[in-house]
């Protein structure tokens, strides 16, 4: 059943061990670097029962509601119904937040995909995924994933250094097994589980690795402890950082100290095949989510931008409207690939639907490697005051403050106050060490730029550029391809019928 706000935070009230600026934290959700988004997160909850979105925020089965973020994809309607949630979501808490609990539960979905993969290369542990894939549904955690370790040096095989520089099973026990090593990841000391698995580490070609391994972790289990990076919440005042104040998600180096994991959490162990499986399908879900992130900061940009011109009377400048220009076709480019890969959806192994798997994976790379670019675009049309600005306690003093208010003000409409706000909130967005942090986040929190392009190779159908040139040049029949999936499989894929609602036969 769908949990409130409250339920979520006595939850996370476990006696788990965190740390962070050299202390162990008393309680999670009252601590001032936690506590901003513990609040977001529990207001989430919370819009699954207003009145005014439980219906934007949950759907009804069997007479009970459930979460929309958490419902298995089946049909367009899905698609589209998570996507309004999502957006719903930042209108709501009025800024963008990525790790929340919907953009990695489609990791599960991906190994609910590979159920017969997985049940082939060890029976034991495939029925553990539709378990978990019904206890996220039934039980609404907050779920996230942990996902890249400290690896230390990557010329060495993880048996030539230290072994726990990569996660890895060191026992095993009528109960489970026990791993030793560590995970970097977001929002961990307030979320309940993550769903933990492996990187590629250097196997080599072996079949079998203590470090292939993936699990359901409970996050106040014995054993682990979470050091967290300091946060940016508190150092300044949030009339001068609005967004670092309510929005930054704490990262945290999660230290797995001999703990134990039951069996009945354990999805896949040893086999090197099946990691490697799951790291090349892991984001075919959850990359919307990741995606549509960029499309509303997007958003953010453009209006802030927008903003300052129209307040400088610069907009009708030929110059600044081809900035602005850039940042919309940038905009409107995830946009269209977030709604192409919708309705052109394809079918996946265990009859899911998929977003387009070219259409979004393009879109991805389209969003993250120009978004350094738009943010500088962004920066030009705000003009150098974001960075110049005295703070908000120079507007208030009574011997500053009325010079203040002298300069800031442009007009009846735009008096120093709002002045004031639209530059501290595009410093926060732009140019603020919260800014930088979200920018270089974007380099691994799905996966780095590299695995990006790979994943748009895997996807892209190169069959039909093929076929055209053999044609338009004459080749003989004999000319092959590079064997990438065939038109008929790709039309088998996207074999949905036009309302969305179910999948044809032939494509089941």
């Amino acid at each position: 059943m769908i949990r409130t706000g409250k339920e979520y935070i006595q939850s996370i009230r476990d006696g788990r061990e965190v740390h962070v600026n050299g202390e162990r934290v008393n309680d999670v959700p009252s601590h001032p670097m936690f506590k901003p988004l513990v609040d977001i997160r529990a207001r989430i909850y919370d819009m699954q029962h207003d009145a005014a979105t439980t219906d934007i925020m949950t759907y009804t089965a069997d007479g009970e509601r459930y979460s929309i973020g958490l419902k298995l994809p089946k049909t367009k309607d899905d698609w589209l119904a998570k996507r309004l949630a999502t957006d719903s979501i930042f209108d709501d808490i009025k800024g963008v937040v990525t790790r929340v609990g919907d953009e990695t539960v489609g990791e599960m979905w991906s190994l609910y995909d590979g159920y017969d993969v997985l049940n082939e290369v060890d029976p034991r542990f495939s029925e553990n995924i539709k378990n978990h894939i019904d206890k996220v549904i039934n039980h609404d955690p907050f779920h996230v994933s942990a996902n890249t370790d400290p690896k230390g040096d990557r010329s060495k095989a993880p048996s030539d250094q230290d072994p726990d520089m990569l996660l890895h099973v060191v026992k095993e026990t009528d109960r489970g097994i026990v791993v030793r090593g560590a995970k970097y990841e977001t929002a961990a000391p307030y979320a309940n589980q993550a769903f933990t698995k492996p990187t590629i580490a250097n196997w080599g070609n072996d079949q079998l690795s203590n470090y292939a391994v993936g699990f359901i972790c409970d996050l106040s289990s014995p054993g682990i402890k979470m050091i967290c990076r300091t946060g940016f919440a508190g150092r300044a005042p949030s009339e001068d950082y609005p967004l670092s104040n309510r929005f930054d998600e704490i990262d945290s180096l999660v230290i797995f100290d001999n703990v134990e994991i039951p069996w009945e959490n354990v999805l896949f162990y040893r086999h090197t095949r099946a990691a490697m499986f799951i790291r090349g399908t892991l984001h075919r879900y959850s990359a919307f989510a990741f995606v549509q992130r960029n499309l509303r900061f997007a958003d953010m940009m453009i209006g802030a931008a927008l903003f300052n011109v129209r307040q400088t009377g610069l907009e009708k400048q030929q110059a600044v409207q081809e900035k602005l220009a850039q940042l919309a076709v940038y905009r409107e480019g995830i946009d269209a690939h977030l709604t192409a890969a919708i309705a052109l959806p394809e079918a996946s192994p265990a009859g899911l639907m998929m977003p387009n798997q070219s259409f979004l994976y393009t879109g991805r790379v389209h969003a993250c490697s120009n978004l350094p670019a738009m943010m500088h675009i962004a920066r030009e049309l705000c003009g150098g005051q974001i960075c110049v600005t005295p703070d908000f306690a120079c507007f208030k003093a009574p011997d500053t403050g009325e010079w203040m208010d002298k300069f800031y003000s442009i007009s009846e409409d735009w008096v120093s106050d709002d002045r004031r706000k639209l530059l501290a909130f595009a410093r926060d967005l732009l140019n603020s060490d919260y800014a930088g942090h979200r920018l270089t986040f974007q380099l691994f929190a799905q996966s780095a730029p590299f695995a990006h392009l790979a994943a748009v190779y895997r996807n892209f159908d190169w069959e039909n550029t093929l076929d055209f040139v053999r044609k338009s040049a004459g080749l003989s029949k004999r000319v092959m391809g590079s064997g990438k999936k065939t038109n008929d499989e790709k039309n088998i894929n996207r074999s949905f019928d036009r309302s969305g609602e179910s999948l044809q036969k032939k494509a089941v």
